[in-house]
């Protein structure tokens, strides 16, 4: 067998690892089935790294065991095609003895998760290799965390599963431990209210960009200040990150104000966007919403805004920032 998992969350993909590796152990002896090959075993001493101890290990036979399985962590760190060719041939004709977890994740120096490089994708595919997305975005992250809330060994009502997802936001590397300690608490199999598990969840985490601007386009400034705050608080996101994405948010805006524009495929054309057209569709409609006049506002919010978070008034971070959110929700609601 053959797996892939894929992801830039280190905790939820440790998590989804530790899985795989529980499933195909079974009730087997792990000291003796296991071989994890990290980063630091791709290095060596000190030279470009090198793909090839992973290969060694995956075409070693099995001892005192019937089946080998070998995990290879932070693969992320090879991105060029000739990085991979070696770990490419061997699944060309893969070891029958040797189940191969291959763990595409950041390096310890990595700026960022690059993507698979094409010939290994291939050679995954024509090996018939299974893909975990470890840490999907947007609706695949809310569709892990129902994942988790139905395999829990407690069993969570509504409002409970509410509470949990408002306060978890984007971090759903947190819910195991919090499981774990309701699990310990209350037993396997208990029946949990949001009263219950509301003292177990802590600070309220992160929550992507898009929750900011889609209630500040609603023109709803408590709900847009709740986002504002969590992103600074629980997902300790500068003030100048949260100033850019609102910059790119209306910039979008802006470039298709006064455009000739009839459909949702015009405006992703005209912004250069690929893919769906979902995001092209709320830019054209915060275009009109909006207008010329309120455009002009709003520029002149953020250029405001971004003077104050860079240090030329006294008024601290937080405040400005809070400012700025309560003015843009409020200017969405002006008709």
């Amino acid at each position: 067998m053959i797996s892939l998992i894929k992801g830039d969350d280190p905790t939820l993909v440790a998590q989804a690892v530790a899985k795989e590796v529980d499933q195909l152990v079974g009730d087997g002896d792990k000291t003796l089935m296991v071989d994890e090959l990290t980063e630091e075993q791709f290095v060596g001493d000190g030279g470009p790294p090198s793909v090839a101890a992973l290969v060694t290990s995956a075409q070693t036979p099995p001892f005192l065991t019937e089946r080998r399985i070998v995990v290879g962590r932070n693969l992320g760190i090879f991105t060029k095609k000739d990085d991979v060719a070696p770990l490419v041939r061997y699944l060309d004709d893969p070891t029958d003895t040797t189940d191969l977890v291959l763990v595409w994740e950041r390096g310890a120096n990595s700026p960022r998760l690059a993507a698979v490089p094409k010939p290994l994708k291939d050679a995954l595919a024509a090996a018939g290799a299974t893909e975990l997305d470890a840490a999907p975005r947007g609706k695949g992250r809310k569709a892990l965390l129902d994942q988790h809330l139905a395999e829990a060994a407690v069993r969570l009502d509504g409002g409970a599963k509410a509470a949990v997802a408002d306060r978890l936001g984007d971090d759903v590397g947190r819910l195991s431990a919090v499981l774990d300690a309701l699990t310990s608490t209350f037993g396997e199999g208990a029946g949990l209210t949001a009263g219950d598990v509301e003292p177990f969840l802590g600070e309220a985490s992160d929550v992507p960009p898009w929750e900011l601007t889609d209630a500040i386009d609603k023109g709803n400034i408590a709900v847009a200040l709740d986002k504002l705050h969590r992103m600074m608080g629980g997902g300790e996101r500068h003030a100048l990150q949260i100033l850019a994405t609102l910059h790119g948010h209306y910039q979008r805006a802006l470039a298709l104000d006064g455009a000739a524009i009839t459909s949702e495929r015009d405006a992703a054309a005209l912004l250069g966007m690929k893919g769906s057209t979902f995001p092209a569709k709320k830019a054209l409609n915060l275009s009109r919403a909006l207008g010329p006049t309120k455009l002009r506002e709003v520029f002149g919010l953020l250029a405001t805004a971004d003077l104050g978070v860079r240090g030329a008034t006294a008024i601290d971070t937080t405040t400005v920032m809070e400012v700025l959110v309560a003015r843009l929700a409020a200017l969405s609601r002006r008709r």
